[in-house]
């Protein structure tokens, strides 16, 4: 993998990590397109590389982040479920990060489901305190982002709506959940990789791409969260619901026609 490559993937997790439009399965498009081959490095690296963009959200949201002990308890009984399943799946999620089938068809039922996502889910109430029951809906809510294509934020932030948050609320939570979630996720992976002498060294050779990588997603992901929260909060949903859908369907129908995505 190139220094080109590099800074394109990093920009795709940047943009669409925190959007709802999959950024698991914009990783796999953009490899595919790319002609990235699926090495154990560059699973790694689009795991590793969520370490850039969830310290945006840190370093946005610090004064909130870094709280009362009551707030990381509630992202520790959100978390719960996502590791739990996530180490019991761990090996069958690996192997679905691979099909882009799965990724496109996806995108297109998380499309259409926000295309009524506000009309079914966006009645908030005056009760915007976010207590354990409601991290807890939130955190099952998140592990259908496990299949790739779904959408981490799309999966948390209707999690959200669900409990009567309001849109903001829930994106808001949503970011903050994604950093122990994710950095679990990148800390596993790359604890995997010490743990083989193999990869350990594989890491140690590509420690610059690692770190390029993590800048690039940073930078990007910063200005991807301020956009998407005043987005979302004025006009909802259904744009990225239509994205998601027209992206699903053109892969579809690429698939469909014999197209080998590896060499476009």
């Amino acid at each position: 993998m190139n220094l080109i490559q590099t800074i394109i993937l990093a920009i795709v997790e940047g943009i669409t990590e925190f959007l709802p439009v999959s950024s698991t399965g914009h990783m796999i498009i953009a490899q595919k397109l790319l002609s990235i081959e699926s090495t154990e490095f560059v699973k790694a690296f689009t795991v590793n590389i969520q370490f850039g963009a969830i310290l945006s959200v840190v370093v946005l949201y610090w004064k909130r982040f870094f709280q009362s002990l009551d707030f990381y308890w509630k992202l520790i009984v959100a978390v719960i479920p996502a590791l739990v399943l996530g180490f019991l799946f761990s090996d069958k999620i690996d192997s679905l990060l691979e099909n882009v089938e799965v990724v496109a068809i996806m995108l297109v039922l998380g499309g259409i489901l926000m295309l009524f996502v506000d009309k079914w889910f966006n009645k908030p109430n005056d009760d915007q305190t976010m207590d354990w029951k409601r991290a807890l809906k939130v955190g099952f809510f998140q592990c259908i982002a496990m299949i790739p294509g779904v959408s981490r934020s799309m999966a948390s932030i209707v999690g959200g709506m669900t409990t009567k948050l309001t849109r903001k609320n829930a994106a808001e939570f949503s970011f903050f959940l994604a950093v122990p979630t994710m950095a679990a996720a990148s800390g596993y992976k790359l604890l995997k990789l010490f743990m083989d002498p193999a990869g350990k060294s594989m890491l140690s050779e590509n420690l610059v791409t690692l770190l390029v990588g993590n800048l690039v997603a940073f930078v990007v992901a910063m200005i991807a969260i301020k956009f998407f929260i005043g987005f979302l909060t004025k006009y909802g949903f259904k744009a990225f619901g239509y994205y998601r859908i027209i992206v699903g369907v053109a892969i579809l129908v690429l698939l469909f026609l014999g197209v080998d995505l590896n060499i476009l």
